[in-house]
């Protein structure tokens, strides 16, 4: 899927009446390929029970596709990425589109390939 046009500095959208700044896809591959991210307490366990490392995370995260978007999550904006490591274990990470200096992964996991078509979507 396409990350919706938006301007380099974010995009205003919004959730009810209150307008709230987003990342853009370019902004969020850019910073997870840097090592500007932090984790979620949830995301930190999963990644450590799966065995994820920072470097697949960064690797993953270059070409990252927003396969799906979550305007209205509870915590605020947020999408599900689908990424590959160089090795290409194919990761999902769930992030934070919130306009803020780090990315925040919310969760990570390795897609299932019985509830995933192409790992990108839900069957």
């Amino acid at each position: 899927m396409e990350d919706r046009p938006e301007g380099e500095d974010g995009a205003l959208s919004f959730r009810g009446d209150i307008g709230v700044r987003v990342k853009t896809l370019a902004q969020i591959r850019r910073q997870l390929s840097l090592g500007q991210f932090e984790f979620s307490r949830h995301a930190f366990r999963r990644a450590v029970e799966r065995n994820i490392s920072e470097l697949e995370i960064r690797q993953a995260g270059k070409q990252a596709e927003i396969i799906e978007d979550y305007p209205a999550d509870k915590y605020g904006p947020s999408c599900l990425l689908l990424g590959f490591a160089a090795n290409n274990r194919p990761l999902h990470l769930q992030v934070s589109r919130l306009d803020t200096p780090l990315v925040k992964i919310i969760t990570l996991y390795e897609p299932d390939e019985q509830e995933w078509y192409d790992y990108a979507q839900r069957r």
